[in-house]
């Protein structure tokens, strides 16, 4: 009983300062404009794609099925690692598969929200710090230019902290019985919307037409183009 309230002071911890972070951002960004425009578009870039919001709840709503101490441990291993993957990202540093990485990533960790499984706590945070790798690294190589790298990265890291926090939020349902069957459905969702990505991101892109790409078509004697 005393390691259930524990959990959920825990978590209750968790969602106020997610909100709170939330709500300081905005007004952070008003005040410094100038100054934190690598913050701000830092804090934007996790939340303006469903395949990061989606992976970055998950792992809330997984942690939160897990209990201590995996319901901190997990929204700890992620932002930690995605910050050395944002650095990857912003030195340049090739990493291939990171689309098909995140997109694996929303997949497993619906699947895992789903049947709420329970692997051992160092296979769970070994593959939540993979994960949060390749999301890290996307987010890297999306510096704006001009941008603070620095209030960058530490952006995304929050962005990130916050999900992770309305992720725990929403998983406190799990101790009653229709709170399970609805965290159940949500990792469903979760990781249909994995899939979709993960067919997207391995679809082979197309290349342009000449004439899309602007080459030259030189015409035939029969009136047809010709690259």
């Amino acid at each position: 009983m005393t390691t259930n309230r524990r959990n959920v002071r825990g978590a209750w911890w968790c969602c106020v300062i997610a909100v709170f972070i939330a709500w300081v951002q905005p007004v952070h960004a008003h005040m410094l404009r100038g100054e934190s425009i690598g913050f701000s578009s830092g804090f934007e870039h996790p939340i303006s794609g469903w395949d990061h919001i989606i992976a970055m709840v998950a792992v809330g709503l997984w942690g939160a099925q897990l209990g201590s101490p995996a319901l901190w441990l997990l929204p700890v291993t992620f932002p930690l690692i995605m910050a050395v993957g944002g650095f990857l990202g912003l030195a340049g540093v090739p990493l291939p598969g990171v689309e098909t990485g995140i997109a694996f990533s929303a997949l497993f960790l619906g699947v895992m929200v789903l049947g709420s499984l329970r692997p051992p706590l160092f296979v769970a945070v070994t593959m939540v710090g993979i994960f949060g790798l390749f999301h890290g690294y996307a987010h890297g190589t999306e510096l704006p230019e001009g941008g603070n790298a620095v209030l960058y990265s530490l952006g995304f890291v929050v962005a990130t902290g916050v999900l992770h926090g309305i992720g725990i939020c929403i998983g406190l349902i799990h101790r009653w019985p229709f709170g399970r069957v609805t965290l159940r459905v949500a990792g469903a969702v979760i990781a249909a919307g994995g899939l979709f990505f993960l067919w997207r991101a391995i679809q082979p892109e197309e290349q342009p037409s000449p004439e899309d790409s602007g080459a030259f078509v030189a015409p035939t004697r029969s009136g047809n183009a010709t690259a």
